[in-house]
């Protein structure tokens, strides 16, 4: 049985029903934290829940005006939750542009700010943004991702900064491809935009700028998120800690 380090704290975790998060929600969990799982697929994220005898936050995290005047009093936060549209610039719609920005940057922004008042009322609290080789690198036809996640990247930083005298930390991960359903329904749109077979694309496109040729699987992001969360941690902030093969050492 895993070491109860995070017994007594409480979790949340955005995009918790599946993937990454879901992953997360297991890892708190197994840790001793009660955790909450927020998604947008209610039966999912109830299930979820149920699962680890959390409690589940149905909620549409790309409506941020309802996000405005939350007091979220938890000692974690996850933000995790996001979604992919592979097209060209001159192609991608506008109001699908600014809808990833809402889910992938304003939402984790009015989380961050829901939830430090009660951070820093207890002196400690761990803020962990699942951020992505992306939020370091740029791909084509990837703008609105890239992008949001170079935003995340530079607010998690500034968290790190403000939070540090009040027993905070700010910390990003990022991931190479992970064996999530994110990315598997990204394979036909790669296929489309890079004119290849679907069997090609992780291959070719995904694992080709990485060492290790393999995805990252989702229980993996989420031992590290385990750690950052920890008191051993207690000292690690503002970093982006990457989990791509090698990826990104180009």
């Amino acid at each position: 049985m895993p070491e109860q380090d995070l017994a007594g704290r409480t979790a949340l975790v955005t995009g918790g029903a599946s993937g990454i998060g879901l992953a997360c929600v297991h890892e708190f969990a197994g840790r001793g934290a009660r955790v909450i799982v927020a998604d947008f697929n209610a039966e999912a994220a109830r299930a979820a829940a149920a699962d680890v005898g959390g409690e589940s936050w149905v909620v549409d995290l790309s409506d941020t005006s309802a996000q405005e005047d939350l007091d979220l009093d938890v000692d974690i936060l996850v933000n995790n939750a996001g979604i992919q549209t592979v097209a060209p610039i001159e192609q991608f719609d506008p109001e699908r542009w600014r809808f990833m920005h809402r889910l992938m940057v304003e939402s984790p922004f009015l989380l961050i700010r829901a939830a430090l008042p009660s951070m820093y009322e207890r002196k400690w609290g761990r803020i962990i943004n699942i951020s992505s080789a992306h939020g370091l690198r740029a791909s084509p036809f990837k703008s609105a991702y890239v992008a949001a996640k170079h935003a995340l990247e530079g607010l998690s930083k500034v968290t790190a900064l403000e939070g540090g005298p009040h027993g905070v930390t700010s910390n990003c991960i990022n991931p190479g491809y992970v064996r999530t359903p994110l990315v598997e329904k990204q394979i036909a749109d790669q296929a489309k935009v890079h004119g290849i077979a679907e069997s090609e694309v992780v291959q070719k496109v995904m694992l080709t700028e990485a060492a290790i040729k393999r995805l990252v699987e989702a229980d993996e992001v989420a031992s590290l998120a385990g750690w950052l969360a920890s008191d051993k941690a207690g000292m690690v902030t503002g970093g982006s800690y990457t989990m791509d093969g090698g990826w990104t050492s180009r």
